[in-house]
């Protein structure tokens, strides 16, 4: 595998299984929630561990623009950040979101607590297409003047801080919309009393946000975890009632963490790339940096009870904080499988599922066709590419595998389109890293590798490295 300038790039197979230990850069849902908490507080906090990727340069940039006082060194992998006290610096500025999902939904909350503030949000042309309504709708009840475009992206805001109170919230299309709301509610001129207006949320990362709140000193989890949510047996987080109502008083500023430097938690999803590896060329993997299951801020975790079922055996040990995945392959195998609360990692098992030889039923990802991508019909059209009858419909993915077609020249590629989307990239960079022609001779190519940089810009040289370094070769640094 060269580098993410060849286009489309070949994926050297591995000849034989899997051996090494992985570090992960840091989760770029923390990272930018981190980043915001950090500048609504007071004084300096250093983040370590922090990603460094398209998403999160975007934040950094904003937050700069902003007024905010940020510095950051890549090389070590920290980021230091000068709250103000839940002041907004400048009350004028013009940011430019890309396709950053998180920073579109975190910055426009973000603005408007500035008293008298006036700025302009803008993103590339799929960030237009992206749902916003929810979160515009709250932020004008609380009222911010904004003028959007298709209740999107282009948008201007007059802001006049956020009178807290009842607001209603629709965030269904999105839970960011919803995390943006709580992080800037405790700024608010009176309590924020939250009425989700359809009890259809995808909780996992509204979780992560109340559990981070509570990191960096605001002590609404533990009351919201016992009042609105509760967890099934499996461990995922659900809403008690019909329409549930979360209040977040004002009033408490937030404040360094506790354990400062605040450590950011390797990235869930990334790892479920490397855990699923085994899968594809036999071997273990272990990934030194993770947090286990039970201590994890990132609800992606379940996508490793995927997994196992899958074959893959996963021994979690806490103390080194390390995570290893060994191939056991299961053939004939069919599996049904509810993705709606860890949907960024259905297209991982949807890129290998013509290895697993059965049927494979993804189900709770219609909330995705409105990402980076339709990311349902994609898959369903590079897997059909590639001979795999696949059944769509809105919310969900069938699979029934066939045997792969091997290029006739040895010099051909099968080339996955990626839409631009990371996700393609990594997953079915996966499936390419089995020996299809059985001579180490690459069968499958991604387009438009350099889509990873969103987050997780050394992903290929990392697998790379995992490949050199399986093979008994110096890996790449």
């Amino acid at each position: 595998m060269a580098t993410t300038e060849t286009d489309p790039l070949p994926i050297i197979p591995f000849t034989r299984p899997a051996r090494a230990v992985v570090r992960l850069p840091g989760s770029k849902s923390i990272t930018n929630r981190a980043l915001i908490l950090a500048a609504l507080g007071r004084g300096p906090v250093e983040l370590r561990n922090a990603l460094f990727s398209e998403d999160t340069e975007i934040m950094i940039d904003s937050l700069t623009r902003l007024g905010f006082r940020v510095r950051a060194d890549r090389e070590k992998d920290t980021v230091h950040v000068h709250g103000e006290g839940g002041r907004i610096p400048n009350n004028r500025a013009e940011l430019f979101v890309g396709n950053a999902g998180t920073a579109a939904r975190f910055l426009t909350a973000l603005c408007c607590l500035h008293p008298n503030g006036k700025y302009k949000l803008d993103g590339v042309e799929q960030m237009r297409k992206r749902p916003m309504v929810g979160l515009l709708r709250a932020l004008s009840a609380q009222g911010a003047g904004i003028e959007a475009v298709d209740d999107g992206f282009p948008l201007e805001l007059q802001t006049r801080g956020l009178a807290g109170g009842p607001v209603e919230v629709d965030a269904r299309a999105s839970s960011q919309m919803l995390s943006a709301l709580l992080m800037v509610a405790p700024l608010a001129r009176r309590d924020t009393v939250f009425h989700l207006a359809n009890g259809d949320v995808r909780l996992p990362f509204v979780v992560m946000t109340l559990r981070m709140m509570d990191q960096f000193g605001q002590e609404v989890f533990p009351a919201v975890r016992r009042r609105v949510l509760g967890q099934t047996p499996a461990g995922h987080w659900t809403f008690r009632g019909k329409e549930p109502t979360i209040i977040i008083p004002a009033g408490n500023l937030y404040r360094k963490p506790p354990d400062h430097p605040y450590e950011v938690e390797a990235d869930v999803t990334a790892a479920g790339y490397f855990l699923a590896l085994p899968l594809v060329t036999g071997g273990s993997l272990t990934i030194e940096n993770l947090t286990t299951r039970g201590h994890s801020l990132q609800g992606d975790a379940a996508f490793f009870r995927v997994l196992e079922k899958l074959g893959c055996k996963i021994d979690e040990t806490l103390d080194a904080g390390t995570t290893s995945a060994l191939e056991d392959r299961v053939s004939g195998l069919d599996l049904s499988e509810d993705f709606t609360n860890f949907s960024d990692t259905f297209l991982t098992l949807a890129a290998i599922s013509p290895l697993l030889r059965g049927e494979i039923s993804i189900t709770g990802i219609g909330h995705t066709r409105k990402q980076e991508t339709d990311r349902v019909a994609a898959m369903a059209a590079e897997l059909k590419k590639l001979g795999q009858h696949v059944t769509e419909d809105h919310d969900a993915l069938r699979i029934r595998s066939r045997p792969l077609p091997v290029p006739q020249s040895a010099h051909k590629h099968h080339a996955v389109e990626t839409y631009r989307d990371h996700r393609f990239a990594m997953s079915f960079a996966l499936l390419g890293c089995r020996d299809l022609r059985g001579d180490a001779r690459p069968w499958l190519a991604i387009r438009d590798p350099g889509c990873c940089a969103k987050t997780f810009p050394g992903f290929f040289a990392t697998l790379e490295a995992v490949r050199r370094g399986s093979h008994g070769n110096l890996p790449i640094r």
